[in-house]
């Protein structure tokens, strides 16, 4: 009962976040255009350091060494798999970009800057939690540039692998690893500093998500029986199956742990960013981003609540 709390305290917490960005939005402290400026500070400057705390935070040791591979695989296996089996589904419909953004958000979830508080909140004394997260992101990255960006335009021209090893996340795992692997301990201040603009990832994710909202029309979000459905894949029915994947695996309690509540997350912002950089199916992505969020403060607490049982 006492991480189903603290799950709904920081869940809670994030929706707070996110409603600063609505207020400003709705009381024209800010114009629609400032969406984009919040977005390239988060991907270029906060994501980066994110990373870099995450990593710089966790001893290496074979034992971290081997958590991390097994989480790389775990998280390709589930992202692409899911990716995969509902580009099946959906067969029928492949001409439809609204149904291929369903696809995709089915699969991709905010395992980075919605998730990582999370962490830090339920396993204040297991920092590999933080580090799982980050490699989770990383095979979500090249899933993401690959696999995923495909499918939402349905035009490979969109694959570029190049994207998926020179973008601002991957650049900050070359920082990043050297530190993990070496021990080097940054100076205080750089390292004060890469910490505080890491953390201001979370706050500044969900003002960004808050701002779009009051860009729409907040009816909107709740009329597509199809978005229930999508959510309903991703936040219950994923981390569940997860859950008795992991309870096969011969891993230690704090790893199962960490990667359940990654699974648990709701659909990750990347499936708007996606959406955004083809220009097609914004309005879904938006749509599935967003009540994905919102939703979440019923449904992780409730996925805890199973994993704790």
């Amino acid at each position: 009962m006492m991480n189903f709390l603290i799950t709904l305290s920081a869940v809670a917490m994030m929706l707070g976040y996110a409603s600063i960005g609505f207020l400003m939005m709705k009381g024209k402290l800010i114009k629609e255009d400032a969406i984009s400026a919040f977005a390239k500070l988060l991907l270029y400057v906060s994501s980066p350091c994110l990373t870099i705390y995450s990593i710089s935070r966790v001893e290496c040791t074979k034992q971290t060494l081997f958590d991390a591979l097994i989480c790389l695989i775990f998280a390709f296996i589930v992202q692409g798999g899911l990716q995969i089996l509902f580009r099946f589904i959906y067969r029928k419909h492949i001409d439809d970009v609204n149904y291929r953004v369903h696809n995709v958000a089915t699969a991709m979830g905010n395992t980075g800057f919605m998730a990582v508080p999370l962490l830090e909140a339920i396993m204040p004394d297991y920092p590999e939690a933080v580090f799982l997260s980050t490699v989770y992101c990383i095979a979500m990255n090249l899933v993401g540039w690959t696999m995923t960006i495909y499918i939402i335009s349905n035009d490979k021209k969109y694959m570029r692998v190049k994207n998926a090893f020179l973008n601002p996340g991957t650049l900050a795992l070359i920082v990043a690893i050297p530190i993990y692997l070496t021990g080097f301990k940054l100076p205080t201040e750089l390292d004060t500093m890469i910490t505080l603009l890491g953390k201001m990832s979370a706050p500044l994710c969900m003002i960004v998500m808050g701002s779009r909202l009051g860009t729409m029309k907040f009816k909107s979000l709740f009329i597509d029986k199809h978005v229930y459905l999508t959510i309903g894949i991703k936040q219950i029915l994923m981390p569940t199956i997860s859950f008795l994947v992991l309870l096969a695996l011969p891993m230690s309690f704090e790893f199962k742990e960490a990667i359940f509540i990654l699974t648990a997350a709701p659909v990750a912002s990347m499936v708007l960013n996606y959406a955004e950089l083809i220009g097609q199916g914004q309005k879904k992505a938006a749509n599935l981003v967003l009540l994905g969020t919102l939703l979440s403060i019923v449904t992780m607490p409730v996925m805890m609540l199973i994993f704790y049982r």
